[in-house]
């Protein structure tokens, strides 16, 4: 009993690991902003990844707490630990060898480090193909994950090889990112030989990550209960992560700040993946689904709607005053409230359809009550409706029982 009690004590997968892994990662989001100060880079944009990280590290803490065993946590750990460690080895190399030619202390090391972007996908990919339980969807699967371990493995020795080669020749000169110049050289320079490597890795990612969400998309019809709820919460932060990471790449050129601010929609992954994993309020997702789908519907038709009174009072009416964009920016206003409940109802016909017919459900209930003789089934009928008609967390259904 004794040594058993020791080795559970001291195994590395444990919740004292996890939390002292997750303050390792706090640390490093710490010091961003200063390193970042050093090199002259300290702005919300500029630390909006901090964001990111501290969402995935908290999600991974929380899985890895509850359940450390399962790898998943300690995949989100690992790939948003690394990304910050990316982001801060960023800022030093810049402070380093562009603001101070070299002349700080541990350089070579925050250049060593700096790839750690590598990892991060890695990672990243990692946790998709393994999700919910850190297993592949089944046996067949196993070629996939050895062989895209494999090229990864290859892709990740490669960068560190370059930033290795650089450092010991003395030739380490970075971008404003802090990323090596060499890495740009892929079809001339030096790491030409890392460009090969990388124009197979990332299709092979492409694929395998699609391939994995078509194979948990697939298994989605067959399945039900949890697991159907689970598959629910995946596609949804998928969706919401693509549509974050479509904002930020449109944005970030045009807009830096809403550009890095598009990186929370790509939090919406590992929350849901977290919440899947935890099967912690799962049923919530058509819910979530159908107020996410009615709200973006509004704001896209809200926006379109202030967009055209704006350049029809300037454009068209050569109104160029603040009156006329007041009055557009009214008028959307007052649409709202009319637009949600129209749009809402018809999202909750298709996505929430037991909400919507909930006053029917309860007029079918009365009508069947007048007949109910059998105290049991009228229980486990009005618990059923209860749940069709108001969706609750949780349902308790107290009888009072008299002589």
């Amino acid at each position: 009993m004794t040594s058993e009690v020791a080795a559970r004590r001291f195994s590395v997968a444990s919740p004292a690991t996890a939390l002292v892994a997750g303050g390792l990662v706090l640390a490093l989001v710490v010091a961003g902003p200063p390193l970042s100060a050093m090199a002259h880079q300290l702005s919300f944009s500029g630390n909006a990844p901090d964001a990111l990280v501290l969402v995935g590290t908290v999600v991974g803490v929380v899985v890895a707490w509850h359940q450390p065993r399962n790898p998943m946590g300690w995949l989100l750990l690992a790939s948003f630990g690394l990304d910050e460690v990316n982001v801060d080895a960023s800022f030093y190399s810049v402070a380093d060898y562009r603001l101070h030619h070299g002349a700080l202390p541990l350089g070579p090391v925050a250049v060593l480090l700096q790839p750690a972007w590598a990892p991060t996908i890695v990672l990243a990919g990692l946790a998709i193909l393994l999700f919910p339980d850190g297993r592949v969807p089944s046996p067949r699967w196993r070629w996939v994950l050895w062989v895209y371990l494999a090229v990864g493995c290859l892709w990740l020795a490669g960068a560190f090889t370059v930033a290795a080669i650089a450092i010991v020749g003395h030739d380490i000169h970075v971008d404003a990112s802090g990323n090596l110049l060499v890495f740009d050289q892929y079809t001339t320079g030096s790491a030409a030989w890392f460009g090969w490597i990388e124009a197979v890795f990332f299709p092979l990612l492409v694929i395998c990550w699609l391939a994995s969400l078509v194979a948990q998309a697939a298994s989605w019809r067959p399945s039900s209960g949890e697991r159907r709820q689970q598959l629910k919460w995946l596609i949804g932060g998928s969706a919401a992560c693509l549509v974050g990471l479509a904002f930020s790449i449109g944005l970030s050129s045009v807009a830096g700040f809403w550009g890095q601010l598009g990186l929370l929609g790509i939090a919406a992954l590992p929350v849901s993946m977290g919440v899947a994993i935890l099967k912690y309020r799962l049923y919530d997702i058509d819910r979530i689904i159908s107020r996410t789908v009615a709200y973006a519907i509004v704001t896209g038709l809200l926006v379109g709607v202030y967009a055209g009174l704006v350049l029809l009072t300037t454009q068209v009416f050569r109104l160029h005053t603040p009156v006329a964009v007041a009055a557009s920016t009214l008028a959307a206003a007052a649409l709202f409230n009319p637009l949600r409940r129209r749009v809402q109802q018809a999202v909750d016909r298709r996505f929430n359809r037991a909400r919507y017919d909930a006053d029917q459900t309860v007029a079918v209930f009365a009508a069947r009550l007048k007949d109910a003789v059998d105290l049991d089934a009228v229980r486990d009928d009005l618990a059923s409706v209860v749940h069709q008609a108001l969706e609750p967390a949780h349902l308790s259904l107290w009888i009072s029982e008299r002589d």
